[in-house]
């Protein structure tokens, strides 16, 4: 009994019904007709900002960008070799260290921002799911209860045609005599 009160409690969170007692139908009926789901983080607009932070952390972690910021590198550094005395940025590319550390210091929260956005849908997705995992196993639940309903109820009727077929052969053997 105290499976059953659980159940019934779940299902009725699930449902968001407190003013209203249902029968095990028709939690089951309003169970399967209600959906259970919230609509993903995505729908949500994005700002300027988070969708910024996406593109980056996109790029960030891309081939292109590596490759990229490679050949950056090495045309900057062969070009102020290559210079000599003019160069920009002579050979300890003092100027190089700074920009790099610039860029690895807007880079990374911004990379951080977007890992903290695509874990809340990650998040909402685990949520949905579970949902729909506890939605399915109370209806399968609710239909092994059925079934075995069903084969006790064949039994019965096995039992009392049993018995009939019994009482009919007796019949005839007093028939007979």
């Amino acid at each position: 009994m105290k499976m059953n009160d659980e159940r019934r409690k779940v299902i009725k969170e699930l449902l968001d019904v407190t003013d209203r007692e249902f029968t095990d139908e028709e939690l089951i009926r309003q169970l399967t007709l209600t959906g259970i789901t919230q609509r993903a983080a995505q729908d949500e607009k994005s700002t300027l900002g988070q969708r910024a932070a996406d593109a980056v952390a996109r790029f960030a972690g891309s081939w292109a960008f590596i490759f990229s910021f490679i050949a950056v590198m090495v045309l900057w550094m062969a070009g102020n070799v290559l210079l000599a005395s003019r160069a920009f940025d002579a050979y300890p590319f003092i100027l190089l260290n700074l920009v790099l550390s610039c860029i690895a210091a807007v880079q990374a929260p911004l990379i951080m921002m977007s890992q903290n956005r695509q874990e809340a849908k990650d998040r909402q997705r685990a949520e949905n799911d579970y949902r729909v995992n506890l939605k399915n196993e109370l209806i399968i639940d609710d239909l092994y209860r059925k079934l075995d309903r069903i084969l006790e109820n064949q039994q019965r009727i096995d039992q009392r045609l049993e018995r009939l077929e019994q009482n009919n052969q007796r019949k005839e053997k007093e028939q007979h005599v």
